[in-house]
């Protein structure tokens, strides 16, 4: 069976690598953003470096996008405790981390603006959009929102004991991570190591586990113990006598 095939093995190796990855883009992002690197006033600086907002712009949006199958992983690792929590907690984050993508179009419009006007008006103008309460409840909020979804995902997926000791730690990481990243460069080097250090950990853990324990295959029940039917204990199904 060849890996596009393989219904589980596929999805399972798909969510783990975007877990893994998609940091790596964040950090690339952070740090190809010309405002964020120089820090203070940063009015008219979208406008010089268009070429970097481009490139900035582009990764964070897809450091977002990755996150989306990463989400949908640990929500299906979710089994017998905690499963409402993670399905709440994990729309959540999938709310929150499809606004930001969209949010990342605004970069563009800053650049476009501050070359096409004094820097001051088009920095101006491009601040009046976004404060417009449909980019403010329709975007931003959701969006932070959804980081407070994957935190709590994070804790759903260590309460259902489905991953190492350390998994109560990786939900902090990442959240920590992805806050204090874009204070550069001190934030961003710091932010970046945990939030690789919490999303990368439960990747990898996603890509080394068996394809049985991804399916729920391998008779755990969510807490660490193999299900095991006593003895004489009925299994479910009537023995036929006739």
């Amino acid at each position: 069976m060849s890996v596009l095939s393989d219904p589980i093995g596929f999805r399972r190796l798909v969510a783990g690598a975007c877990l893994v990855v998609a940091p790596l883009v964040y950090i690339a992002g952070i740090a190809a953003d010309p405002a964020l690197r120089q820090g203070g006033d940063t009015v008219g600086v979208y406008g010089r470096y268009p070429d970097q907002v481009s490139v900035s712009a582009s990764l964070l949006h897809w450091s977002w996008v990755l996150m989306v199958p990463g989400i949908i992983g640990m929500i299906h690792l979710i089994r017998h405790r905690g499963v409402v929590l993670g399905h709440l907690a994990g729309g959540l984050a999938l709310l929150g981390v499809v606004n930001f993508s969209g949010l990342m179009l605004g970069d563009f419009f800053y650049s476009r603006l501050e070359r096409a006007l004094p820097p001051a008006e088009g920095a101006r103008l491009a601040d009046e959009a976004f404060a417009d309460p449909g980019a403010t409840f329709g975007f931003q909020i959701p969006g932070f929102l959804g980081l407070l979804g994957l935190f709590l995902l994070g804790l759903a997926l260590a309460y259902a004991r489905r991953g190492p000791w350390w998994a109560w730690s990786a939900p902090f990481a990442m959240l920590a991570g992805i806050l204090s990243a874009p204070v550069f460069p001190v934030g961003t080097v710091a932010g970046g190591l945990l939030y690789l250090a919490g999303s990368g950990a439960i990747g990898l853990w996603m890509l080394r586990m068996s394809d049985a324990e991804w399916a729920g295959q391998d008779g755990q029940d969510g807490q660490g113990e193999t299900q095991r039917i006593p003895a004489g204990a009925s299994s479910g199904k009537r023995a036929t006598t006739r």
